[in-house]
């Protein structure tokens, strides 16, 4: 990838707060690593190794000692060593596995009083991979049980023009909508051409946190004939200023039994997730109300959290005719149940504080599992996923891919962590182009 792609990635797109990359930007120090296979991927049972290269200020590093660990994903190391570079170069066997999954090498130098960090991970049959988390039997008349209970309440939208974020082409309006309960509410900006028609729709929900938004980054859909509902999930409103968004995150927005993602988990209807998944479908009720919708298309299309809720939207809600996902989230919460298995974000059983796998969590965890809706989906997705990610790892965005029964389409990035590049955004825009359904 081009350093500018990266750079523009993290600092426009603001995926994450803070984020480690493979190549990092002006640093002194360049890892280079291949594996011995030139996608990453090997069958269960083969050895992989990895090719490594360091150079400081593009000098190759000779005699420099190179301490690894080694991994299945996301899980406590099980190898450890040091190596020393000759000419800058080394090898290191990484070793297979016997399950299908992914290993991660994790390398580290010290250099002039600093520490160096960098990773490579490589999968093993990963088109074999399943989840763990099950369908429970009353899934669908949970969901749909709750979503009629929703439909009841009106949506009493609020809509409000912003010219900051307008243009001579593009009309913004930030939106407020009614939702799960009678006083909790949702918002969202909506951005469509000023021009008059009949547009195609495309819902985007948002990535784990809770912080401001800029419908600025997206503008590129409204610039190209869509119209654009980016959604806020926590009913806030996303006028608030910064610090304000700063205090509210530190409260409720971090790995703890009070943060969001674990608040209600030990039973199915105290969930947050269920506000949030109903919210989503909200947003959905009003953007089929638009006189500008062209009245068949209505795409969904998120990263991390944000593409998690874009393929619970495509399972749950049959207005959907196209999904589009980054890395998403939500996805096997429950596998670290399973001694030696890798569970996704936001990793229960590993990195919250005071939340367990217990029968009653994971039973709460498979209504809201982003597995379990990939499994109802039946209109085209576009899946899109790094092997370096440890936030998302791809362990489960296999667990998902694998799992989906409709038309489906995979771009994999092996060296990319927890972002994608512009250039993967227009594609995705490209692609629900051609997905575009036209009136009979």
């Amino acid at each position: 990838m081009k350093r500018i792609s990266i750079i523009t990635c993290v600092f426009i797109l603001l995926h994450l707060q803070a984020i480690a990359e493979n190549y990092p930007y002006r640093s002194n120090i360049l890892w280079v690593t291949t594996p011995n296979h030139s996608d990453w991927l090997y069958e269960t049972g083969e050895t992989a190794t990895i090719s490594l290269s360091v150079y400081e200020y593009g000098i190759p590093l000779d005699g420099q000692e190179v301490i690894f660990t080694i991994a299945n994903d996301c899980l406590e190391p099980d190898k450890k060593g040091s190596i020393k570079l000759k000419n800058g170069k080394a090898e290191i066997n990484i070793g297979t596995m016997k399950k299908p999954g992914f290993r991660d090498c994790n390398l580290t130098i010290k250099r002039n009083g600093n520490t160096y960090n960098h990773h490579v991970k490589v999968g093993f049959s990963p088109e074999k991979i399943t989840p763990y988390t099950t369908m429970p039997v009353d899934f669908d008349l949970f969901w749909k049980e709750n979503l009629e209970q929703q439909a009841i309440l009106p949506m009493k939208p609020e809509v409000v023009f912003v010219e900051e974020f307008s243009s001579d082409k593009i009309d913004c309006y930030l939106v407020k909508l009614q939702c799960y309960k009678p006083g909790q509410y949702v918002y969202g900006y909506l951005t469509k051409p000023k021009k008059e028609g009949k547009y195609p729709v495309v819902v985007s929900p948002p990535g784990a946190g809770i912080k401001p938004m800029n419908p600025l980054k997206t503008i590129f859909y409204a610039e190209n004939g869509f119209i654009r509902f980016d959604m806020e999930i926590h009913g806030i409103n996303p006028a608030m200023d910064a610090e304000s968004y700063k205090n509210i995150s530190a409260t409720f927005g971090g790995h703890n039994a009070n943060g969001y993602l674990a608040n209600g988990i030990h039973t199915r209807d105290t969930y947050y997730l269920k506000r949030v998944y109903l919210a989503c479908v909200r947003a959905v009720d009003y953007l089929c109300s638009l006189p500008e919708w062209d009245g068949i298309n209505l795409a969904t299309q998120g990263g991390s959290q944000g593409g998690a809720l874009a393929l619970m939207l495509a399972g749950l809600d049959s207005r959907i005719t196209a999904c589009v996902a980054n890395h998403p989230a939500l996805s096997d919460m429950a596998g670290y149940a399973e001694i030696g298995r890798t569970g996704g974000y936001p990793h229960f059983g590993r990195k919250y504080q005071n939340i367990q796998l217990t029968p009653e969590v994971i039973n709460t965890l498979s209504y809201y599992d982003v597995v379990n809706f990939a499994r109802r989906i039946t209109v085209p997705v576009f899946l899109t996923w790094g092997f370096n990610d440890n936030v998302c790892p791809p362990t489960t965005s296999y667990a998902v891919y694998n799992v989906l029964s409709s038309p489906k389409e995979a771009l994999i990035t092996p060296i990319n962590e927890h972002w994608t590049t512009m250039e993967t955004h227009y594609q995705q825009m490209a692609w629900i182009k051609k997905q575009l359904k036209l009136h009979p």
